[in-house]
């Protein structure tokens, strides 16, 4: 995958495997009710990962 030289909201998070993907050009959301309102205004699914690590 591609990476950003712009980090992600990933950067701010402690666990080891959403920092690996905190300069991934994509707008991942760590579990947050940040992330359900977004979904719901934009009425769109959430995509979950548990990781693959």
């Amino acid at each position: 995958m591609k990476t950003s030289n712009i980090p992600n909201r990933l950067i701010k998070e402690k666990s080891p495997y959403l920092l690996q993907h905190a300069y991934n050009p994509v707008e991942w959301f760590p579990w947050s009710e940040e992330a359900f309102e977004k979904a719901r205004i934009e009425d769109k699914p959430i995509f979950l990962s548990i990781g693959y690590s």
